[in-house]
């Protein structure tokens, strides 16, 4: 192999490894709705992935550039889901299940968080779910926190997305907080 063809691989990596990686980003944020941060994203993927195809597919004499791209791809997929892991962009939903509404709603609410509660009944006995929002960022401290109150508690996690009538309120139901 000439250091012509193993810069070029190189080159295709990182290149593949950008794509891919953008792409990652780019479909985590479609998902949440961020439009614009997606189209911007995808300008950038389309011109790398397109100039990458090109480079592979015009030199098919040196199937190791296949192989540089296959590396790039799979390197871009493990850093685009770790950098979208530390973004961490948009809001969560957490449902935490408990006998102990009374003390996890006030140590949540005590620590800071918006809580809202329904009380529910199961067949062995009652239940309250709390509902707290927080950013993903901050989904794991508050599960500390809960399970630091109630160690028999257990918790669903869902993303938020907001319907434009919705936002416009927002801010004052972010204000409220709702404990049993």
């Amino acid at each position: 192999m000439t250091l012509s063809v193993a810069a070029t691989c190189v080159l295709i990596v990182l290149a593949r490894v950008t794509d891919v990686t953008l792409d990652t980003l780019r479909t985590a944020s479609i998902v949440q709705g961020r439009r614009a941060f997606s189209a911007v994203l995808g300008l950038f993927q389309a011109i790398v992935y397109i100039s990458v195809v090109a480079k592979v597919l015009l030199n098919l004499d040196h199937p190791v550039y296949a192989l540089a791209y296959g590396v790039g791809f799979a390197l871009g997929t493990y850093l685009g889901i770790t950098i979208e892991r530390h973004l961490a962009f948009g809001n969560q939903i957490a449902s935490f299940f408990t006998r102990q509404g009374s003390a996890l709603a006030k140590g949540l609410a005590a620590a800071g968080y918006p809580v809202a509660g329904v009380k529910g009944h199961v067949l062995d006995g009652d239940v309250t779910i709390l509902y707290v929002q927080v950013a993903r960022k901050q989904v794991q401290g508050l599960i500390l926190d809960a399970s630091a109150i109630d160690d028999q508690c257990f918790c669903i996690v869902n993303d938020v997305r907001m319907a434009g009538f919705m936002t416009r309120g927002l801010s004052r139901v972010r204000k409220m907080s709702i404990t049993t």
